[in-house]
Protein backbone atom coordinates (compact mmCIF):
# COMPACT_ATOMS: atom_id res chain seq x y z
CA UNK A 1 0.00 0.00 0.00
CA UNK A 2 1.41 3.35 -0.88
CA UNK A 3 1.49 5.82 1.57
CA UNK A 4 -0.56 9.08 1.40
CA UNK A 5 1.72 11.21 3.99
CA UNK A 6 3.63 13.98 2.76
CA UNK A 7 7.20 12.89 2.70
CA UNK A 8 8.23 14.77 5.92
CA UNK A 9 5.52 13.84 7.49
CA UNK A 10 6.08 10.43 6.86
CA UNK A 11 9.66 10.77 7.95
CA UNK A 12 8.08 11.82 11.54
CA UNK A 13 5.52 9.01 11.49
CA UNK A 14 9.17 6.33 10.86
CA UNK A 15 11.14 8.62 13.50
CA UNK A 16 8.32 7.90 16.37
CA UNK A 17 7.72 4.79 15.69
CA UNK A 18 11.48 4.03 16.34
CA UNK A 19 11.55 6.04 19.51
CA UNK A 20 8.09 4.58 20.97
CA UNK A 21 9.39 1.30 20.03
CA UNK A 22 12.66 2.26 22.56
CA UNK A 23 10.58 3.45 25.37
CA UNK A 24 8.93 -0.18 25.16
CA UNK A 25 12.05 -1.67 25.03
CA UNK A 26 13.60 -0.42 27.58
CA UNK A 27 10.19 -1.04 29.87
CA UNK A 28 11.04 -4.85 29.17
CA UNK A 29 14.78 -5.14 29.51
CA UNK A 30 15.18 -2.82 32.73
CA UNK A 31 14.49 -2.35 36.19
CA UNK A 32 14.03 0.99 37.24
CA UNK A 33 14.50 3.89 34.09
CA UNK A 34 14.56 7.35 34.42
CA UNK A 35 13.99 10.46 32.05
CA UNK A 36 16.43 12.88 32.59
CA UNK A 37 13.99 16.20 31.95
CA UNK A 38 15.13 19.90 31.54
CA UNK A 39 12.02 21.72 30.22
CA UNK A 40 13.63 22.03 27.15
CA UNK A 41 12.16 20.75 23.87
CA UNK A 42 14.28 18.17 23.15
CA UNK A 43 12.96 16.57 26.86
CA UNK A 44 9.52 17.61 26.50
CA UNK A 45 9.67 15.56 23.15
CA UNK A 46 10.98 12.51 25.07
CA UNK A 47 7.89 13.06 27.69
CA UNK A 48 4.87 13.33 25.10
CA UNK A 49 6.48 10.23 23.67
CA UNK A 50 6.65 8.32 26.20
CA UNK A 51 3.05 9.35 26.86
CA UNK A 52 2.50 7.84 23.74
CA UNK A 53 4.45 4.75 24.09
CA UNK A 54 2.31 3.78 27.33
CA UNK A 55 -0.96 5.57 27.20
CA UNK A 56 -3.37 4.95 29.13
CA UNK A 57 -1.02 3.73 31.45
CA UNK A 58 0.84 6.04 33.52
CA UNK A 59 4.36 6.43 32.11
CA UNK A 60 6.45 3.87 34.18
CA UNK A 61 9.51 6.09 34.63
CA UNK A 62 10.56 8.60 37.30
CA UNK A 63 12.02 11.92 35.86
CA UNK A 64 14.76 13.71 36.85
CA UNK A 65 15.96 17.20 36.26
CA UNK A 66 19.64 17.75 37.74
CA UNK A 67 18.96 22.02 38.69
CA UNK A 68 21.72 24.03 38.70
CA UNK A 69 19.84 26.84 40.30
CA UNK A 70 20.24 29.07 36.92
CA UNK A 71 17.42 28.31 34.92
CA UNK A 72 15.07 30.31 33.43
CA UNK A 73 11.95 30.72 35.91
CA UNK A 74 9.75 30.29 32.60
CA UNK A 75 11.75 27.32 32.09
CA UNK A 76 11.20 25.94 35.64
CA UNK A 77 7.39 26.81 35.73
CA UNK A 78 7.20 24.84 32.75
CA UNK A 79 8.37 21.92 34.27
CA UNK A 80 6.52 22.08 37.38
CA UNK A 81 3.26 22.92 35.44
CA UNK A 82 3.96 19.44 33.17
CA UNK A 83 4.42 17.06 35.69
CA UNK A 84 1.03 18.27 37.38
CA UNK A 85 -0.76 18.35 34.40
CA UNK A 86 0.33 14.34 33.56
CA UNK A 87 0.43 13.65 36.97
CA UNK A 88 4.19 12.40 36.38
CA UNK A 89 7.15 11.55 39.16
CA UNK A 90 10.02 14.23 39.37
CA UNK A 91 13.64 14.07 41.45
CA UNK A 92 15.31 16.77 41.32
CA UNK A 93 18.80 16.71 42.07
CA UNK A 94 19.65 20.88 43.46
CA UNK A 95 23.64 21.04 42.46
CA UNK A 96 23.48 23.73 44.98
CA UNK A 97 23.02 21.18 47.99
CA UNK A 98 26.11 19.66 46.59
CA UNK A 99 27.50 22.90 47.02
CA UNK A 100 26.54 23.47 50.16
CA UNK A 101 27.70 20.33 51.76
CA UNK A 102 31.26 20.62 50.22
CA UNK A 103 31.23 18.22 47.45
CA UNK A 104 31.29 20.75 44.61
CA UNK A 105 32.64 23.74 44.14
CA UNK A 106 31.60 27.08 42.74
CA UNK A 107 33.55 27.33 38.99
CA UNK A 108 35.05 30.86 39.03
CA UNK A 109 33.69 31.50 35.90
CA UNK A 110 29.94 31.60 37.33
CA UNK A 111 28.67 28.43 35.19
CA UNK A 112 27.07 25.49 36.64
CA UNK A 113 26.38 23.31 33.60
CA UNK A 114 29.73 21.06 34.29
CA UNK A 115 28.31 20.87 37.69
CA UNK A 116 25.73 19.03 36.68
CA UNK A 117 27.88 15.50 36.68
CA UNK A 118 28.05 14.41 40.18
CA UNK A 119 24.85 15.31 41.29
CA UNK A 120 23.75 13.08 38.23
CA UNK A 121 26.04 10.36 39.23
CA UNK A 122 25.34 10.41 42.30
CA UNK A 123 21.47 10.39 41.98
CA UNK A 124 21.74 7.48 39.81
CA UNK A 125 23.50 5.54 42.38
CA UNK A 126 21.31 6.56 45.19
CA UNK A 127 18.21 5.54 43.18
CA UNK A 128 19.61 2.88 41.89
CA UNK A 129 18.50 3.53 38.37
CA UNK A 130 19.99 0.72 35.63
CA UNK A 131 18.60 3.24 32.47
CA UNK A 132 18.61 6.79 31.86
CA UNK A 133 16.80 8.09 29.08
CA UNK A 134 18.54 11.95 27.45
CA UNK A 135 17.17 14.11 24.52
CA UNK A 136 21.12 13.66 23.00
CA UNK A 137 20.51 13.61 19.49
CA UNK A 138 23.70 12.96 17.27
CA UNK A 139 23.29 16.11 14.80
CA UNK A 140 23.74 18.27 18.20
CA UNK A 141 27.57 17.62 18.71
CA UNK A 142 30.66 15.43 17.23
CA UNK A 143 31.08 13.81 20.57
CA UNK A 144 27.09 12.86 20.48
CA UNK A 145 27.17 11.54 17.08
CA UNK A 146 29.42 8.88 18.31
CA UNK A 147 27.13 7.32 20.01
CA UNK A 148 24.69 4.19 20.35
CA UNK A 149 20.62 4.32 21.22
CA UNK A 150 22.04 2.27 24.29
CA UNK A 151 25.07 3.57 25.43
CA UNK A 152 26.85 1.41 28.06
CA UNK A 153 28.43 3.16 31.38
CA UNK A 154 30.77 1.84 33.31
CA UNK A 155 30.12 1.39 37.45
CA UNK A 156 31.69 5.16 37.66
CA UNK A 157 29.06 6.43 35.22
CA UNK A 158 32.10 6.92 32.39
CA UNK A 159 31.49 6.44 28.52
CA UNK A 160 33.81 4.46 27.10
CA UNK A 161 33.61 4.28 23.18
CA UNK A 162 35.79 1.34 22.94
CA UNK A 163 32.58 -0.75 24.43
CA UNK A 164 30.05 0.94 22.10
CA UNK A 165 27.78 -1.90 21.01
CA UNK A 166 26.73 -2.58 17.47
CA UNK A 167 23.31 -2.33 16.76
CA UNK A 168 21.63 -4.13 13.64
CA UNK A 169 18.20 -4.34 12.85
CA UNK A 170 16.84 -2.20 15.92
CA UNK A 171 18.07 -4.49 17.92
CA UNK A 172 19.94 -3.29 21.60
CA UNK A 173 22.02 -4.95 24.45
CA UNK A 174 21.06 -3.86 27.58
CA UNK A 175 23.56 -6.15 29.56
CA UNK A 176 24.97 -4.87 32.48
CA UNK A 177 26.69 -5.65 35.19
CA UNK A 178 25.86 -4.48 38.61
CA UNK A 179 26.87 -0.81 39.15
CA UNK A 180 26.83 -0.08 35.72
CA UNK A 181 23.86 1.55 34.16
CA UNK A 182 22.97 2.44 29.90
CA UNK A 183 21.89 6.03 28.92
CA UNK A 184 19.29 5.74 26.23
CA UNK A 185 18.94 8.26 23.51
CA UNK A 186 15.35 7.17 21.46
CA UNK A 187 15.93 10.59 19.78
CA UNK A 188 19.54 10.17 18.24
CA UNK A 189 18.20 9.89 14.73
CA UNK A 190 16.38 13.03 14.62
CA UNK A 191 17.55 16.37 13.49
CA UNK A 192 16.89 20.13 15.18
CA UNK A 193 14.41 20.44 12.23
CA UNK A 194 12.54 17.05 12.81
CA UNK A 195 12.16 18.14 16.40
CA UNK A 196 10.28 21.32 15.43
CA UNK A 197 8.55 19.86 12.96
CA UNK A 198 7.22 16.84 15.59
CA UNK A 199 5.99 19.81 18.16
CA UNK A 200 4.29 21.48 15.16
CA UNK A 201 2.39 17.97 13.88
CA UNK A 202 1.78 16.94 17.91
CA UNK A 203 1.17 20.77 18.87
CA UNK A 204 3.16 19.94 21.58
CA UNK A 205 3.83 23.16 24.02
CA UNK A 206 7.25 24.40 24.90
CA UNK A 207 8.49 27.22 27.79
CA UNK A 208 7.46 30.71 25.78
CA UNK A 209 11.30 31.50 25.51
CA UNK A 210 11.78 29.10 22.54
CA UNK A 211 9.87 32.09 20.69
CA UNK A 212 10.80 35.41 19.66
CA UNK A 213 9.98 37.88 22.62
CA UNK A 214 12.18 41.18 24.12
CA UNK A 215 14.78 40.53 26.58
CA UNK A 216 17.32 42.67 28.47
CA UNK A 217 20.85 40.98 27.04
CA UNK A 218 24.34 41.63 26.06
CA UNK A 219 27.17 40.80 23.67
CA UNK A 220 29.78 37.90 24.79
CA UNK A 221 31.82 35.98 22.59
CA UNK A 222 29.19 36.60 19.72
CA UNK A 223 25.99 35.34 21.88
CA UNK A 224 23.63 37.28 23.65
CA UNK A 225 23.44 36.85 27.26
CA UNK A 226 20.97 38.04 29.90
CA UNK A 227 21.38 39.05 33.37
CA UNK A 228 20.59 36.34 36.17
CA UNK A 229 21.28 34.96 39.45
CA UNK A 230 24.61 33.62 37.87
CA UNK A 231 26.15 37.34 37.32
CA UNK A 232 25.48 39.89 34.53
CA UNK A 233 27.69 41.53 32.35
CA UNK A 234 31.38 42.43 32.86
CA UNK A 235 32.44 46.00 32.81
CA UNK A 236 32.75 47.25 28.77
CA UNK A 237 29.48 44.73 28.17
CA UNK A 238 26.32 46.62 27.61
CA UNK A 239 22.73 46.20 28.34
CA UNK A 240 20.81 45.93 25.41
CA UNK A 241 16.85 45.46 24.37
CA UNK A 242 16.79 43.26 21.84
CA UNK A 243 13.88 40.72 20.17
CA UNK A 244 15.24 37.70 20.41
CA UNK A 245 14.81 33.64 21.35
CA UNK A 246 16.48 30.68 22.60
CA UNK A 247 17.09 27.34 20.93
CA UNK A 248 18.25 25.87 23.28
CA UNK A 249 17.92 26.05 27.09
CA UNK A 250 20.42 25.17 30.08
CA UNK A 251 22.12 26.95 32.52
CA UNK A 252 21.62 30.30 32.11
CA UNK A 253 25.45 31.90 32.54
CA UNK A 254 26.28 29.91 29.04
CA UNK A 255 23.08 29.87 27.00
CA UNK A 256 22.88 32.27 24.80
CA UNK A 257 19.72 33.55 22.39
CA UNK A 258 19.49 34.36 19.06
CA UNK A 259 18.16 37.68 17.64
CA UNK A 260 14.81 36.18 15.90
CA UNK A 261 11.02 37.31 15.00
CA UNK A 262 10.35 33.94 15.22
CA UNK A 263 7.20 34.56 17.21
CA UNK A 264 5.31 31.04 16.30
CA UNK A 265 5.85 27.58 14.75
CA UNK A 266 5.75 28.43 11.46
CA UNK A 267 8.30 30.77 11.60
CA UNK A 268 10.80 28.96 13.57
CA UNK A 269 10.55 26.01 11.54
CA UNK A 270 11.13 28.46 8.59
CA UNK A 271 13.95 29.59 10.54
CA UNK A 272 15.57 26.29 11.10
CA UNK A 273 15.67 25.41 7.89
CA UNK A 274 17.47 28.50 6.62
CA UNK A 275 20.21 27.70 9.51
CA UNK A 276 23.49 26.08 8.95
CA UNK A 277 24.37 25.87 12.93
CA UNK A 278 22.97 23.76 15.51
CA UNK A 279 21.59 25.25 18.13
CA UNK A 280 24.79 24.20 20.85
CA UNK A 281 27.25 25.25 18.49
CA UNK A 282 25.25 28.76 18.22
CA UNK A 283 24.10 29.18 21.67
CA UNK A 284 26.32 27.26 23.93
CA UNK A 285 29.60 28.51 25.58
CA UNK A 286 30.75 25.91 27.25
CA UNK A 287 30.66 23.69 24.53
CA UNK A 288 33.73 26.37 22.73
CA UNK A 289 35.90 25.62 25.92
CA UNK A 290 37.74 22.96 23.50
CA UNK A 291 37.73 21.23 20.28
CA UNK A 292 36.97 17.81 22.71
CA UNK A 293 34.76 19.99 25.39
CA UNK A 294 31.60 17.83 25.19
CA UNK A 295 33.39 14.21 24.57
CA UNK A 296 35.66 14.78 27.60
CA UNK A 297 32.19 15.83 30.10
CA UNK A 298 31.03 12.33 28.78
CA UNK A 299 34.12 10.70 29.56
CA UNK A 300 33.68 11.78 33.08
CA UNK A 301 29.91 11.13 32.87
CA UNK A 302 27.99 14.05 31.76
CA UNK A 303 25.00 13.44 29.12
Amino acid sequence: MTSTLRPAQDNLTALESEAIHIFREVAGEFDRPVILFSGGKDSTVLVHLALKAFWPAPVPFTLLHVDTGHNFEEVITFRDDLIAKHGLRLEVAHVQDWIDDGRLTERPDGTRNPLQTVPLLDSITAHKFDAVFGGGRRDEERARAKERIFSLRNAFGQWEPKRQRPELWNLYNGRHRPGEHVRVFPLSNWTELDIWRYIDRENIELPSIYYSHERDVYLRDGMWLTEGPWGGPKPGETVQRKVIRYRTVGDGSCTGAVESDARDLAAVIAEVSASRLTERGATRADDRLSEAAMEDRKREGYF
